[in-house]
Order: C-alpha cells, then structure tokens, then sequence
C-alpha cells in the first residue's frame, strides 16, 4: 500500500535520489559481496536490486500508459512473477545499476512536466480480484514508498557486508603489506 503522506515533490525526490543512492551505497563492494546474501534466507544486494527493477518496470508501465491513454484498463502484474520473466537476477550489478538508473530517467521525463491534474489520471486495474481504480499518483507513491523501504534494506546488507571478516589469504596479504610499511619506515 502505498504512502498517501507523500507529496508530488517528495516522489519525484525520491524517485530521482533512489539509483544515487543505491551507487553511493555499494561503492566499494566487489561482484561477490554484490551477489551475495548476508543470511542464508536473506537477499542480495543484486536480488534486491533485480526486485526494484522489475517493480519499476510493473508500476512505471502503469504510469506511463495512463498518461499516455485515457483511463486505460490494464491487467495487474506482480513484480514477483514479472522478474521470472526477466534476467535481473543474473545480472551483474554495474549493468543493472546502469540500466535501474535509465529506467528511472526516462520515468522522471514523463512525470516531471506533469501538471498537478495529470496525476489524477487514472486506469482500470483488473486481474487482482477485485477491479481498482488507480492513478498515477497513487502509482507514483507506492514506487517511492516501497524503494524507501528497500533502501533501508541495502543499508543492512552493506553494512553486514563491511563487517564480514577478510577472506584468510585477503587478511595474510594486508598483514605482509603493513608489515612492509613498518619495515620501510625511517627510523627515529
């Protein structure tokens, strides 16, 4: 469900800080710690991005075709089943960023020019049960909302990632390496 506290500027906001954020975030991190879940049940930061494209992908489809339609019907789609669809998870991480972030400039093309009113414009929604009736702002909100979420989820798994202790060989390298610095240092 979607944030109804947040405005149009507080969407596009987050819209445009989310790819930024994710790059500062995982700056550092290598392929394997990228691919890697920090739990056994838990998910990658790879995973984690994967989900937010193929949520983009789901909703910004929504919000693209009712502003270019008028009160479309549209058939639901679950980014769960949508991300089968797709090769995100395979992905290396770079790439996928890459892609995440032109995704998420072309969205902002389209909603950034648009008037307050055009947020109001609206589709038939079917396949979830029940008929809905949504609008791009509500589109617009559940996206932001829901990455908001997920950001505070890559934290978690960075941080976890920057505590793991060095592979031996990693932590024997650094050992040699400080130990030659202390070695080559000019004595007092």
């Amino acid at each position: 469900m979607p944030s109804r506290s947040l405005t149009i500027e507080q969407i596009l906001t987050l819209l445009a800080e989310t790819p930024p954020r994710i790059a500062a975030l995982t700056a550092g991190l290598v392929p394997a710690q990228l691919h890697t879940p920090p739990h056994h049940d838990g998910w990658s930061a790879n995973d984690v991005l994967a989900h937010l494209r193929a949520c983009a992908d789901v909703w910004g489809n929504c919000i693209v075709a009712m502003i270019a339609e008028d009160t479309p019907t549209l058939r639901a789609v679950n980014p769960r089943t949508w991300i089968k669809k797709t090769d995100y998870l395979e992905q290396e991480f770079q790439p996928s960023l890459h892609a995440f972030a032109a995704q998420r400039t072309n969205l902002l093309a389209v909603l950034k020019p648009l008037a307050p009113e055009g947020w109001s414009r609206a589709a038939t929604v079917t396949g979830a049960g029940k008929i809905l009736e949504r609008t791009v702002l509500f589109y617009g909100q559940w996206l932001a909302g829901h990455e908001r979420q997920h950001l505070k989820q890559f934290e978690l798994i960075v941080n976890t990632m920057h505590t793991w202790q060095r592979p031996p060989l990693e932590q024997a390298a650094q050992h040699c390496v400080q130990r030659t610095l202390r070695l080559s240092a000019p004595r007092r």
